[in-house]
């Protein structure tokens, strides 16, 4: 079969990508063809396959026509989409601008999950973000913080994570004690640079209006009309978990964010985010948004690294790979 598909000139161009890179990866994934025919897109496949095809251009041609670049992670992520058939418009995704960066560089949710997430931030008092690397719980987490502290929405932004070694110890190394803190913060310092820029970060944290502190600086505080981000909450103990959700105030807004499979936590000690999960579970004020490998928007790599380890992870637990386990026990006679 062959069906046209009216896409003009500029956009085609946009849509197929840069040496039509994301053309033929919608060929390869949906086993189409597609090529410019007088003026016109032509989808040439089993009919299943055109549908599918016709319904991702469209969706490409409403990012373009609303003047944004279509990225390779849009065209992965919608392919996925349509091979679970889900329902899902990305050019409607595409409408929600949280902000724009100092460069200009629009911020808005890329995957259902982030726009839950977003969603959950906006509309709660708690949001928990949890998920794997790259699924921009931190940095969406960020933006959101900087839009209401813009919008005097709230007064100061404070941002935290445990200080936990991954596996290297850094307290031999010279300096004071904010020297040597300074590396378990240094992700959450590079987001504010790249969203607000090095001089209005610097001058607001100089005003005390922005703190970056490891999670022992919050104990005995009452945070009032604050945006408050805990990074890394997979490495809390519960005790520590608990000291910080108790610091919150009135008119204060909170974002845990963390990653159940990247605990540093010693052996044998629980983490104060899985606790938490089923501690609070039913308080409505509180939204737990769990992020998959689906919702990574880093290199496409990662998300299959992230896909990787999961399977393996599953392997490794009893019953992990569906099949029910039996344990027999003796018994006397």
């Amino acid at each position: 079969m062959e069906v046209l598909l009216d896409i003009p000139a500029e956009h085609a161009r946009n849509i197929f990508g840069e040496l039509d890179a994301n053309v033929r990866l919608i060929e390869k994934q949906l086993h189409v063809d597609i090529v410019q025919r007088n003026g016109a897109v032509a989808i040439l496949g089993e009919e299943p396959d055109i549908r599918r095809a016709r319904s991702l251009l469209r969706q490409l041609l409403g990012i373009s026509q609303r003047g944004n670049a279509v990225t390779e992670q849009n065209v992965r992520y919608a392919i996925s989409l349509l091979m679970e058939e889900k329902e899902a418009d990305l050019a409607e995704l595409d409408k929600e601008l949280i902000l724009s960066t100092v460069t200009g560089r629009p911020v808005r949710p890329k995957t259902l999950g982030q726009k839950k997430y977003v969603e959950s931030i906006r509309s709660r008092m708690v949001t928990f973000g949890i998920g794997p690397a790259g699924t921009g719980k931190t940095y969406l987490a960020m933006a959101m913080a900087v839009r209401a502290f813009r919008n005097n929405e709230v007064t100061r932004i404070i941002l935290t994570r445990p200080a936990i070694e991954a596996g290297e110890k850094l307290g031999f190394l010279p300096g004071d004690l904010q020297s040597k803190i300074d590396p378990y913060l240094r992700p959450l310092y590079d987001a504010l640079y790249e969203i607000m820029g090095p001089e209005t970060f610097l001058k607001n944290s100089e005003k005390g209006l922005i703190e970056v502190a490891p999670l022992a600086y919050m104990r005995g505080r009452t945070l009032d009309n604050a945006f408050i981000i805990l990074d890394e909450a997979q490495n809390t103990t519960p005790a520590q978990m608990k000291m910080f959700l108790t610091r919150i105030g009135f008119g204060t807004k909170v974002v845990i964010t963390g990653d159940r499979t990247q605990k540093d936590l010693p052996k044998g000690t629980e983490s104060g985010l899985d606790v938490a999960t089923k501690v609070l579970a039913k308080i409505e004020e509180i939204g737990f948004i769990q992020l998959t490998a689906a919702d990574v928007v880093r290199h496409p790599l990662v998300q299959k690294i992230v896909t990787a380890y999961e399977a393996y992870e599953r392997k490794k637990t009893p019953g992990g790979d569906g099949r029910r386990v039996v344990r027999y026990r003796k018994t006397s006679k």
